[in-house]
This record gives structure tokens, sequence and C-alpha cells, in this order.
């Protein structure tokens, strides 16, 4: 073996050296980015979740955080961005995973052949010992020729010695056969990292230095290969033969039966600790105990005291739909303990590593309806609350899978406020009416999917994701990412809910909700077959969704009836908040035309159902 020090110039006294964390999807980057900078970055189970390059300080470095990768080169646009941020790297930390070291080594050593001065990290030593698995990890320093330390991120350990031995970082032994073809390379480019990258075929870095690329990369990608192999055989030691149940686990979640009733049992589990736990529970004693016992009253009273509370700015103010009233006990009272409920649920899952296996079980049946299992997130979140599944479906691949999946969101997916009250509704009256909803609502939202499958120009993104192993999630880490998530998506979503809640306030204070009902009155009598008084459940649906299905319960009607309320309901235009973050997302144009189309189809399924039931 042989070391090349690269021939990028070296940092002057007064530079500030660049140090870029590297690492495959998954292995916590982003805690050692956390812990060397202060700041937070979003700590996942979740493959990707460090999309953008995150850029922090520590002393006398510059530490740059990239996306997972499985190898420098530039397949995809993390790739790219990758590997830009890795041609210019004065050190490199290579975080590995100790438990999937034949496959992290790869990485590993191609950045060793690339002759920059690296450190390597071995994470997750725990999960490591937990699988019956021991790593030398002197060994594995000799033959690799760079520091190695073994690391626990979630609790810290290992981190002050990779401080300390930043200043030591080295390059590594590179294959004898490759450094005799880098050397030849060299005298054209000049840069070590750059000659590998144009000797394994990168064409962007070739016509950077306007040569044509080498088409190496197979042979070298082979040697490589060998490498690890034999380095593997060295280092690792697997000190136990026994298959732990959480392996037979982690295999029962990918076949078909088995992973369809743990997604069942799991989903089950989140509906009643969101669904019932929060939103009836918890909710119960904000929204109605705190909020509106105490709170309301004390803030109509000091409200009444400046101005006349039916006033015009009384009524906006403090009236039934009041921004410092009905709002705030909305925001505080009910969307704040179901977003953090939510989020912690999520959290949960992605933390213990189920979430991206469900995302691989439902994939190929989201490819119907032109998503990947990727889209599992928002679809999910949508339950919680559809304005935050909204918000989530910026992760998605492409603008065409966004756009389906929010329109889903918009038309078929009742927020976890309004399944409280339509379970509520459905249980006393029989299980075949729960059904005959349950299929109207299903089949609806997979028809819609499938024609937009079939209608919307351009391609969905395959999913592409790292399986990791499944752990206890560690409760610090989930309570920070939830706190994160929630205040983050509180931030961005509150104007838009007073925004939302102003508009609605203005329609009442000048009788244009009444305008309005008047005019859906005939529409419900003679086309759903319901009471004139469901004209105003649909209307305060759109204030707020939970409202609309609570109102149901005020009416006389008939277990057929409920069904058609519910389902007309439940596909009707969101409530305002969530309308406003959809004009937020999409163009003016695409959102009115969605927003037009749950207002159609939702009383176009309602009356089919009427006219084929009564």
């Amino acid at each position: 073996m042989h070391r090349h020090q690269s021939h990028k110039p070296a940092a002057t006294a007064l530079d500030k050296k660049t140090v870029v964390l590297v690492g495959n999807p998954n292995v916590g980057k982003s805690i050692f980015f956390n812990y060397f900078t202060g700041m937070y970055v979003d700590v996942s189970n979740y493959p990707g979740t460090t999309i953008e390059i995150s850029q922090g300080k520590y002393g006398d470095y510059i530490i740059l955080d990239t996306p997972g990768i499985y190898s420098v080169s530039s397949f995809n646009d993390e790739e790219k961005v990758a590997r830009d941020i890795i041609l210019g790297a004065d050190i490199i930390i290579n975080i590995v995973d100790a438990v999937h070291l034949e496959r992290d080594l790869f990485l590993t050593q191609q950045l060793i052949d690339m002759g920059i001065p690296m450190i390597v990290a071995v994470n997750l030593m725990d999960e490591a010992k937990k699988e019956g698995i021991e790593v030398d990890l002197d060994l594995l320093s000799h033959l690799l020729g760079v520091p190695v330390v073994g690391t626990i991120a979630v609790k810290k350990q290992g981190f002050d010695e990779i401080k300390e031995l930043l200043p030591k970082a080295m390059p590594g032994n590179i294959n004898p056969e490759l450094h005799l073809k880098l050397h030849e390379m060299l005298r054209v480019v000049g840069s070590q990292p750059e000659a590998l990258m144009i000797m394994e075929g990168d064409p962007y870095v070739s016509e950077r230095h306007g040569i044509e690329p080498v088409e190496a990369r197979g042979d070298i990608y082979i040697k490589r290969r060998e490498i690890v192999n034999d380095i593997i055989d060295h280092v690792v030691r697997d000190v136990t033969k026994v298959h732990r149940f959480k392996n037979k686990l982690e295999q029962w979640m990918l076949q078909p039966f088995l992973a369809f009733l743990i997604m069942c049992g799991a989903l089950f589990v989140v509906y009643k600790f969101v669904g019932v736990f929060v939103a009836q529970t918890v909710v119960g004693v904000t929204e109605k105990t705190v909020m509106q016992g105490i709170y309301e009253p004390a803030m109509r009273g000091l409200v009444a005291e400046m101005i006349d509370p039916v006033s015009i700015l009384g009524n906006i103010l403090v009236g039934d739909f009041g921004l410092l009233t009905m709002t705030v006990t909305y925001l505080v009272g009910l969307l704040l303990p179901l977003v953090f409920g939510f989020y912690f649920a999520l959290s949960i899952l992605e933390d213990c590593g189920y979430l991206p296996r469900l995302a691989v079980f439902v994939d190929r049946s989201l490819n119907v309806l032109g998503l990947n299992g990727r889209a599992i997130i928002p679809l999910i979140l949508g339950f919680g609350c559809v304005t935050a599944g909204t918000i989530t479906t910026r992760l998605l691949g492409s603008e065409r899978e966004k756009k389906i999946a929010i329109i889903l969101l918009q038309f078929a997916i009742p927020c976890s406020a309004q399944l409280g009250v339509i379970a509520a509704l459905l249980a006393p009256i029989g299980s075949k009416y729960l059904f005959l909803y349950s299929v109207v609502i299903f089949g609806f939202f997979i028809a819609v999917g499938s024609l937009l499958n079939l209608t919307l120009k351009g391609e969905s993104t395959p999913l592409f994701i790292e399986l990791p192993s499944l752990r206890m999630p560690k409760i610090s880490n989930v309570m920070t990412k939830t706190t994160m998530k929630t205040y983050h998506f509180m931030y961005e979503a509150i104007p838009w809910f007073v925004l939302g809640a102003l508009i609605v306030s203005f329609l009442h204070v000048f009788n244009l909700l009444q305008s309005i009902e008047v005019v859906f009155a005939p529409l419900v009598v003679k086309w759903l077959q319901l009471p004139q008084e469901a004209a105003r459940v649909f209307i305060m649906g759109f204030v707020r969704r939970d409202f609309g299905a609570a109102g149901l319960t005020s009416l006389a009607l008939t277990p057929i009836q409920i069904v058609i309320a519910l389902v007309t309901i439940t596909l009707f235009v969101p409530c305002v908040a969530s309308l406003v973050i959809l004009f937020k997302e999409q163009s003016w144009k695409h959102a009115l035309l969605i927003w037009l189309g749950t207002l159609f189809m939702a009383f176009f399924v309602g009356g089919v159902i009427s006219h084929v039931f009564i």
C-alpha cells in the first residue's frame, strides 16, 4: 500500500481548514455536525434527512455536512453536491456504520484513494455489540492507514477523541496499482481527488479540465471491493450465530402478509395515541377546560373593558370566530397538541427504523397512484393535520408527486380531530354503515390517485432507501426532533391560520356566511336529501373540519343520512387554514382548480350515494 498526498494547496495559517463529514445515508452524520458546531440539524433514522449542505464552525475549522452517499460520483444531484464539497476538503471525517461495515468501507476506500487527510469514525458500536459483531479498530486503522475511532453518536461517545485527532488526520493506504495510474493522471490534472474522478469516468470533472473521462471505473471498483472484503475478513468477527428476534422482525416487516399485519398494528397504535388520547383526552383539557373555560372568558372580559364586544372590531377580535378567542383556542388548544402528538409518534417510527420499512412495503401500492413509498410520510401526517401533511409534501422527489399527494390530502384524508368525531358518529349505527363509508372514501382515494397518475404530465421518482437496523428510539432525540418540527410547523403555519381566521371572521361579521349557507341549502336538501340545517354544518366544516362533523350530532338523521353527510364532509373542501396553505404551496391556478374540484366531487359523490340508497 502507498500513501499519496493530495495536490490541493495547503491552507495558510490565517485560513480556516475545511472539515467535511461524509458517510452513507443514516449513519449519524447530523449528530456529529450538531456536536461540532452546536447547530441543530434534523437527527433522523429516516434516510436522506440532510438534503442540503449545512455549514458551521468549530475552532479554526469550518465544518460541512453532506448528503448521505454510497460513493463519490455524479449519478444524482446529492452525489454531485457531495462530490464538489469533498473535492475541496482539507480533512474528511468519514462516518461508517459498525453493523454495515462491509457496505460503508467501499466509500471509505474511495475517499482514501483521493489522498485527502481523513479520520474514520466507526459509529453505532453499541448496535454492533447487540448484533454480536466485534470490530478490531486498531487493526482497521493499520489497514486503512488513517486514525479510526469507535463512536456511539447518540451518547456522544468517542467525539472528544475525534476532536483531538483532527490535527493528526492523514491520507490513507492507496492500492499500489491505482497509485501508479494516478501519478500519470496527476501530470495532466494536478489534483489527486479530481484525477481519481476522471479515472472513474466522471463527465463533469473531465469537462472541467477539457479532457475525456477514462472509463476505468469497473476495474477500480472491482479492486476496491476486493480490498474492502479482505479488510472485513481481518477486522470483523461475528461472535454469535444466533438468529435474533430482531433480525426476524426486520424480515417480517418486508414479507407481504406479515408486513401488512405489522402496518395495521402500528397504525392502530398511532391512531389510539393521536386520534384518541391526544385528540380527545388531551385536547379535551387544553381546548375545552383551559382555552374555552379559562382563557376565552378572560380575554372577552379584557377586551370588553376597552371596546364594545358587539361592534365590528369586537366581533373580529372576540366574536364567535374571533382572532383572540377561537383562533388562539384552535392554535393552542387543538392544533398544537395534535401536531406535537403526531410528530412524536412519527419520530418514534423514524428512530426505531420502522418508517423506512413501511415506505418499502407500500412503495409498489403507491406506484399505482404515481407516488413512491416516501409519500407515506405526508399521507400519514395528514391524518394528524392535513395542513402539516401538505407542507411535508416538500420532501417528495418531483412536482408531479407533490401535486398528487396534495390533491389526495385535500380530497380524502380526514384529520385526527375530524376522524374522532366520524368514529363517534358511525360506531352506534352499525358496522355495515362503517363499511360503506370506508369503501367509498378508500375507493375514491384510489380512483383519484390512479386518474392523476394517468393524466398528469411528468415522471415520478423511484424509491431509493437504506434500511437501518431496528433499534430502541432514544427519548431525548425523539423529544428534540418533535419539538423542533412542531416549532417549525407552527412558526410557518400560524400566520396563514390567522389570515384564514380573519377571512372567516369578516364573512361572519358581514353575514356572508349566512348568504353562502342559503346558496348551499337547495343543493343539500334536493341533491343530498339532508335537512336544510346540514348546509350550516358544511360551512362550519370549512372553518374547522371537526366543527362540521360535530355539527351533525345535533341533527335528526337516519343512519344512511349520517353516512352521506360524513362522506360529503370528508371529501368537502379542507378547513380554511389548509386551504390557505394549499394556495401557498401551489400556483393560484392549480390551487383554485383543486379547491373547486373538491367542492364539486364532495357533493357529487354524496348525492350519488343519496340517490342510490334513499
